[in-house]
């Protein structure tokens, strides 16, 4: 691109004479001079661009024209470059380490420091950027964790003495009615005695209690989520009027669409008479 362009301006003849290959002649190039008198390498900036050097230096001042110059050259085979020799590189002595400034010493004598100082950047570097992302993990994960009013209603504690015999007690759990029943001495061999062939769900009521006095379910039908109605029913257990499901006293399924057991929650007993649930 730069040399198609520059062919078609001012300083087309001066690109042409520098991009013209030396043939091999061992004839010695003598010094040349351009229209003004002084050497090339003296013309200034504006001198380049004022006029073509290929075709204003005279070979009357006492040397070759710049054309013949390219022309007869070295003896091997070269291109004229005019590069520039005032570029300044910056000094970075102050940068480097003292073991390393001095020309003549083996690099070698300082290779274990310069390593262990190396190792000991990394490292601490790694350990900040552990302990960072480590924070940052943390700090995402607690926002996606359950809020505190949340976690409160994860667990609630029940009051079994404030429940008599034959009686249930409806609370709210997570946002579902929790049932806790008292149960008879009856009711639980009734429920005990049951052939396990007979049911929808076959589950002894051993395997549904912890204490036989005390049934504890979720109050959500297994058909459709509906909300089933205590002590009513076919089999004196749960009803849920809704699409005709009837439960035992143990809460599992007899009769109707619904079909699975009502569903027992984890709990544990802190005493004879409170029962945490969740």
């Amino acid at each position: 691109m730069l040399s198609s362009v520059a062919r078609s301006g001012p300083l087309a003849a001066l690109v042409t004479a520098t991009k013209q290959t030396v043939p091999s002649v061992t004839r010695e190039i003598t010094p040349f001079f351009a229209a003004s008198g002084k050497k090339v390498s003296d013309v200034s900036k504006e001198s380049y661009t004022s006029f073509s050097l290929a075709s204003q230096v005279p070979q009357s001042q006492g040397g070759l024209g710049l054309r013949q110059a390219a022309v007869f050259g070295i003896g091997v085979p070269s291109q004229v470059r005019y590069a520039h020799t005032d570029i300044q590189v910056p000094d970075f002595t102050k940068y480097r380490r003292d073991a390393v400034k001095d020309p003549s010493a083996v690099s070698s004598s300082s290779d274990v420091s310069r390593k262990t100082f190396s190792y000991l950047i990394v490292a601490g570097g790694s350990a900040t950027l552990a302990y960072a992302s480590k924070n940052i993990v943390g700090e995402l994960v607690s926002t996606l964790s359950a809020t505190a009013d949340v976690l409160a209603l994860a667990k609630i504690e029940v009051k079994l003495g404030d429940i008599p015999e034959g009686k249930s007690a409806t609370f709210k759990w997570r946002n579902k009615p929790l049932f806790v029943r008292h149960r008879t001495a009856e009711e639980i061999e009734t429920e005990a005695n049951v052939d396990l062939s007979t049911l929808r769900d076959a589950q002894h009521d051993l395997e549904r209690v912890q204490k036989p006095e005390w049934l504890i379910l979720l109050g959500v039908c297994t058909h459709l989520g509906c909300v089933p109605i205590n002590g009513i029913g076919d089999f004196g257990g749960y009803y849920c009027p809704c699409h005709g499901s009837h439960y035992d006293s143990s809460g599992r399924i007899r009769k109707g669409p619904a079909p699975l057991n009502l569903e027992v929650p984890t709990y544990e007993f802190l005493d004879d008479e409170t029962v945490v649930v969740g």
